[in-house]
């Protein structure tokens, strides 16, 4: 267990909405914003930064209708020392206002340029201003880890002492270590002190975790650690380190982490690296035969902690380092029960497409044990063709002819792009065998050029079964086609 300086509780202040959104290219809609809001309440987090009041009508509307929506979280908003700025923030219905001031003097001269004492008295002039009109302030000093500590803990000893409720200690360009993190927190703990860590060097969540145990009592983080160029302390890394490497009940609800970071990830249109900790495609997945092998015995052979704590599944991939037990199993799964010398058939076919220096699928391994098995597989739905419409004056837009159960099926659907057309009309056209959903989508060339071939990956769900299926062409729609088209007929199999 953590010890703190006379609190119970670490608090979770979620700065996703303001900080984050302000990664290069990322723009949420006050709808978005609410909704990822619902979601960060639900998870447990003690305060949503929901945006700026003072950056556009947008964000305006977006802080009232999260503030107009009862979450059980405490809806703040970024201000600067500035009276307008907490004006605008009164007229949104927040509760608190995280006021940012400049204490390096390289942001208080180059940035603002103004002297120390001019930024000293913009600060406590705006803490009396927001306390005289009901708000919670949240003192932050932008910089802190440039600043002159001294004049530092002047500005938060004397915020104190005009009002301010809470503190934070900004390491604006990820410049901290975790020994120096320890060294100078305690001496700032004149209230309750939060640590807003960004990760330039890749130290955001380490030196967020230091401050925690040298006092400080509340940690700002950002949904999959999105935010200006390296980004913030993640979240969801702060959280698992807390509960399994301190066993600190953080009381969020960890099962939910991935549900939130995948939200987060498909409205921010930011993707996760694949080897991301806890939320990455790669955090729970598995190839290599000896751990495979390990992890059927024990998962604690080769995870840290079980995937369902955070909302995920475990997953064996197959491919050349696999081996006979996890072919096995991988297989058994799928539905299939081969003999020994099937297995080690199998085995060798998947180690050789792995050899090409390709992915193998879910569909790839269906193929290989049918005509290793011998079994039979009668598709249950054929392409006749396909025909897209797209430019720039066009709306997306595509039509197919399939054949379902030996049923012509003809249709036509509008996307946001000529990928997303097609998918969708494929959709429609199997939705009387079932609702078919495209989980996720992932493109890589093959080599360069323009007339590069493009491997197309899926992954699709229907009725609690998941599977992936690839498909390379030159042509990306086509492709795309080819992966969707042998996905649908492995979920559309009976018995399998």
């Amino acid at each position: 267990m953590i010890v703190l300086f006379g609190y119970e509780r670490i608090r979770f202040l979620d700065t996703t909405l303001r900080d984050g959104e302000q990664t290069p290219g990322v723009s949420l809609t006050p709808t978005q914003k609410l909704k990822i809001a619902e979601e960060l309440s639900a998870i447990g987090v003690n305060v949503i930064e929901a945006g700026s009041a003072v950056a556009s009508e947008g964000e305006r509307e977006a802080l009232r209708l999260i503030s107009d929506a009862g979450f059980n979280a405490e809806i703040c908003t970024y201000v600067r020392a500035k009276h307008e700025d907490i004006d605008v923030a009164v007229k949104c219905g927040v509760d608190s206002v995280h006021l940012v001031v400049p204490v390096s003097d390289l942001h208080i001269t180059k940035k603002l340029g103004k002297t120390r004492e001019e930024v000293y008295v913009m600060a406590m002039e705006s803490i009396a201003y927001a306390k005289e009109r009901g708000l919670i302030v949240e003192l932050s000093g932008e910089d802190s880890s440039r600043a002159d500590q001294q004049y530092l803990a002047r500005i938060f000893k004397d915020g104190v002492e005009h009002g301010a409720d809470r503190l934070c200690f900004c390491d604006t360009v990820g410049l901290l270590t975790p020994e120096k993190t320890a060294e100078i927190i305690p001496p700032l703990c004149f209230a309750p002190l939060s640590i807003h860590c960004h990760n330039d060097l890749g130290l955001a969540v380490a030196n967020s975790i230091s401050a925690l145990k040298s006092g400080a009592t509340c940690v700002h983080t950002t949904i999959n650690g999105i935010g200006e160029r390296a980004g913030n302390a993640a979240f969801e890394e702060v959280v698992m380190v807390l509960e399994k490497l301190y066993s600190y009940n953080t009381g969020i609800d960890t099962t939910k982490i991935y549900g939130l970071s995948t939200l987060v990830s498909q409205l921010t249109k930011i993707s996760l690296a694949a080897n991301k900790p806890i939320v990455g495609t790669m955090a729970f997945t598995h190839e290599s035969g000896i751990h495979a092998h390990g992890l059927l015995r024990d998962t604690a052979t080769y995870e840290p902690m079980a995937p369902e704590i955070v909302g995920r599944k475990r997953r064996i991939v197959l491919g050349k380092h696999s081996g006979t037990a996890s072919v096995q199993s991988a297989l058994h799964e799928l539905g299939y029960d081969p003999n020994e010398k099937q297995l080690a058939e199998i085995l060798a076919r998947v180690k050789k497409v792995g050899d090409l220096g390709m992915k193998v699928t879910d569909a790839d391994v269906m193929a290989i044990a049918d005509s290793v098995m011998q079994l039979e597989c009668k598709p249950v739905l054929s392409l006749k063709q396909f025909t897209v419409v797209s430019g720039s004056n066009a709306i997306p837009t595509a039509s197919v002819t399939m054949e379902v159960n030996g049923q012509k099926i003809t249709g036509a659907a509008t996307g946001t792009g000529p990928v997303d057309a097609t998918l969708k009309v494929l959709q429609q056209s199997v939705a009387m065998l079932g609702d078919i959903q495209l989980e996720e989508y992932h493109v890589d060339a093959i080599n360069g050029g323009t007339d590069a071939m493009v491997d197309v990956t899926v992954k699709m769900r229907k009725d609690g079964r998941s599977l992936t299926s690839r498909g390379a062409r030159t042509d990306i729609i086509e492709a795309s086609v080819e992966a969707v088209i042998a996905g649908m007929n492995r979920l559309l199999r009976p018995g399998k």
